[in-house]
């Protein structure tokens, strides 16, 4: 069993920002595995999340805390269904990599993302997999600038590239629950 977290923020007000990328991939994610007429989220106040079951391969969820304090909600979930730091497979946006592009890696620092770093403090590890979507690298060095951008809805010319990402991006985690995480990597790291 893997717990897919989508990182992103709550509330209508953030829903297609770039911070909520995790989000809008989980949801699609979920229309992909299931038939429409089951992607009802369910919501745990136990969790402080929206979950989906997918039945014995995954449990989809999303953080109803604002992005920093997301490691709260991850670490509830793992400890309720006993899972080990990789079988937590988080998707999130990354300012360090170009608009459209995917990497996937196991394990590492959070590169400044905050959401990230609640995830590692509050797991007491680093040795989750990420699914990093870009948001297009900016030259952007100080914390309230890049804070800025990505609480920002993307602009109407890049909504293709979105698009496309995730597609990409759940083609990737389905690749890695249907066959293995290294053979995703493989295939889209270098795309």
């Amino acid at each position: 069993m893997k717990l897919i977290i989508g990182l992103g923020n709550p509330g209508e007000k953030f829903s297609q920002t770039r911070h909520n990328l995790g989000f809008m991939a989980v949801d699609q994610l979920a229309k992909e595995m299931l038939s429409l007429a089951e992607t009802k989220w369910q919501t745990s106040k136990k969790f402080d999340a929206q979950f989906i079951n997918i039945v014995s391969k995954a449990i989809l969820a999303k953080p109803q805390t604002m992005m920093n304090a997301s490691g709260f909600t991850v670490s509830k979930m793992a400890n309720f269904y006993r899972l080990e730091l990789q079988d937590i497979w988080v998707i999130h946006d990354d300012a360090d990599l170009p608009l459209g592009r995917i990497k996937i890696r196991l394990g590492g620092g959070s590169g400044g993302h905050r959401g990230v770093d609640s995830l590692i403090e509050q797991l007491g590890g680093d040795k989750f997999v990420r699914f990093r979507l870009g948001i297009g690298e900016i030259n952007i060095k100080k914390d309230r600038l890049l804070e800025k951008y990505v609480l920002e809805n993307f602009a109407a010319g890049e909504t293709s590239k979105v698009r496309q990402m995730l597609k990409k991006a759940t083609a990737a985690i389905r690749l890695a629950l249907d066959q293995d995480l290294e053979k995703a990597m493989n295939h889209f790291n270098f795309k």
